[in-house]
């Protein structure tokens, strides 16, 4: 469970390096990176406890259930929860520092995501660790039931 936890604090950390460097941001840094390790840490970490662990314990879901939980639990709070709240945290620092060009008034989403595409889509890399830790999790969870 620590282990799947802590690929999602890297996942955070490694978006948060991504959009900093997209919307060129050298301020507040510490804060960003702070916040974008231990929030995907500990969502994954109490996440997984209540939808995998605990159903592990009472014995009232499958295997397979379990590895789809787990890896789902991985998508949704290792990779989309941390590249989102790296993209609003940059994106308000961009604003804020005026780092970047401002966006249009009205279009600020669509601006932000077509200065980011290609970062976007080095997110493909953590998400392929996080389905893999989440797999390997399940396995490690019901060994540690069974023993």
């Amino acid at each position: 469970m620590a282990t799947f936890g802590t690929t999602a604090g890297f996942s955070g950390i490694f978006s948060n390096f991504l959009f900093r460097r997209c919307f060129k941001v050298k301020h507040d840094a510490l804060k960003t990176y702070a916040s974008l390790a231990t929030l995907p840490f500990l969502s994954t970490v109490v996440t997984d406890k209540l939808f995998v662990i605990d159903a592990l314990y009472s014995d009232n879901i499958s295997k397979e259930n379990c590895v789809f939980r787990s890896s789902l639990i991985g998508i949704v709070c290792g990779i989309f929860y941390p590249s989102s709240l790296a993209f609003t945290k940059n994106g308000r620092l961009a604003t804020k520092y005026h780092t970047v060009p401002l966006p249009p008034k009205g279009r600020v989403l669509i601006h932000w995501m077509t200065l980011c595409q290609t970062q976007m889509k080095l997110m493909a890399i953590p998400l392929v660790f996080q389905i893999m830790f989440g797999i390997l999790n399940v396995d490690h969870d019901k060994d540690t039931l069974v023993g």
